[in-house]
């Protein structure tokens, strides 16, 4: 089974991609991760990708796209987190060899439920650790320490200006996969674990359809 997972910043995309690898036997594969693995592979892809990851600029398409055919290539079983972003990535991974999306997961969730998430978010100042307020005094899972200090980028003006932005970029895409019958729209709202039953029910209705054929 091989799946897209689109959502907005603060969705909590990278925590239900996770699991649902870890639930339904699936690769995650997140475009962050993709990009850090193919600049430190040394190869004439990785050697490309590593001149922008290393100078902080955006990665371009077509580079893009070839990290990502490179890595899903043999994969049957994945959660794409992060890919496709637009109608063109979206068409390209259609076209790649191998590829039939069983279903474009979408977690919906409302700009002012964003916002609040994002405004609860803190960083660990030793290791960059995401964590929430409500363990701001706890130690760091990832490296023991204990100072939290507020995203920069998760104040209010700047989540409703990205949230905007998503929205204006993703929606084709949203319309692409619905189009096509691929679209699985999933409320977001609510606790983790709430939205978390949701995308596992709605996943193993499409895993049963596919061991169906």
């Amino acid at each position: 089974m091989q799946l897209v997972l689109i959502g907005p910043p603060g969705a909590g995309k990278g925590t239900i991609a996770a699991r649902l690898a870890a639930r339904f036997g699936l690769v995650h594969l997140s475009t962050g991760d993709l990009l850090r693995e193919a600049s430190a592979a040394g190869t004439p892809l990785g050697e490309k990708t590593k001149a922008y990851v290393d100078a902080g600029r955006l990665v371009p398409q077509e580079i893009l796209g070839e990290v990502v055919a490179e890595r899903v290539r043999g994969e049957r079983a994945f959660v794409l987190d992060g890919y496709p972003r637009t109608v063109e990535q979206a068409e390209f991974l259609a076209a790649l060899p191998a590829v039939g999306i069983a279903g474009a997961l979408y977690v919906a969730v409302p700009e002012g439920e964003i916002v609040r998430r994002l405004a609860a978010r803190v960083v660990c100042a030793s290791c960059g650790a995401v964590g929430e307020t409500a363990v701001e005094n706890a130690a760091c899972p990832k490296c023991g320490g204990t100072a939290w200090e507020p995203r920069p980028d998760d104040r209010p003006e700047t989540v409703a200006e990205r949230y905007a932005v998503y929205m204006q970029d993703t929606a084709p895409v949203i319309d692409y996969y619905r189009d096509r019958g691929l679209l699985v729209e999933i409320d977001g709202k609510g606790d983790r674990e709430e939205v978390w039953a949701r995308v596992e029910a709605a996943v193993a209705a499409l895993a049963g359809d596919d061991d169906n054929g």
